[in-house]
């Protein structure tokens, strides 16, 4: 079994898991860009490593196991990530492809160093949090823009997209993450929302408000 193509396996899995009551194998098919035969042909791998429960036609069911080999692939991601940031200069919205490069660098003790070197952060660079060395996850309770009520103020902490044309788009708007925010108003027709940060008024659409994860003050 290709070290590589198992590592993108389980980080999809891991990802669906967090979005989705159950995982099917078109999901890991739409995620990954690969045909429906091969991803059962996977699944039946990591069913015999014990990774996930699998039986044709049912959803997947990523074990303990499995869900801890994938969190230690994020926890290399994510890591990667806020180097690249922190200590490289790179923006917030140039780092995800490379970092999907690095992080299958096997030596635990290079991403150990790497952490020490961060000073342990919690978050990556998106405010994801980042697995400790065991893959345990830290649980989040943040709300999306879109759920807020006028007259709140909430502070951005963390993103529901990291897509780079998405972090381009934050950037223009002179948004980052720590940012507070304060919800003016909220059009009935098309739910988009008026608010104001830093001295700045914009006007967010549904779309937009979904991708902002924040944390009520």
């Amino acid at each position: 079994m290709n070290s590589l193509s198992k590592e993108n396996y389980l980080k999809a899995l891991f990802h669906l898991a967090n979005h989705k009551n159950e995982i099917l194998v078109k999901d890991l098919s739409d995620t990954l860009g690969i045909r429906m035969p091969s991803v059962n042909s996977m699944m039946k791998k990591f069913a015999a490593e014990g990774w996930v429960v699998f039986e044709s036609y049912k959803p997947i069911i990523l074990t303990e196991e499995g869900r801890r080999k994938a969190a230690l692939i994020v926890r290399k991601h994510r890591l990667t990530e806020m180097f690249l940031v922190e200590k490289m200069g790179f923006g917030w919205e140039q780092v995800h492809n490379i970092a999907e490069e690095l992080e299958h660098i096997q030596s635990e003790q290079f991403f150990d160093k790497i952490d020490q070197l961060l000073n342990f952060p919690k978050a990556d660079p998106h405010g994801s949090p980042i697995p400790d060395k065991e893959g345990n996850i830290i649980k989040t309770n943040y709300f999306k823009l879109s759920e807020c009520e006028e007259g709140s103020q909430v502070k951005f902490v963390a993103l529901n997209s990291s897509s780079d044309d998405f972090l381009r788009f934050l950037n223009n708007k002179k948004l980052a993450l720590g940012t507070e925010i304060q919800i003016l108003e909220t059009e009935s027709f098309d739910k988009s929302k008026k608010v104001s940060y830093d001295g700045i008024t914009e006007t967010f659409s549904i779309v937009v408000l979904e991708k902002i994860l924040v944390e009520k003050l």
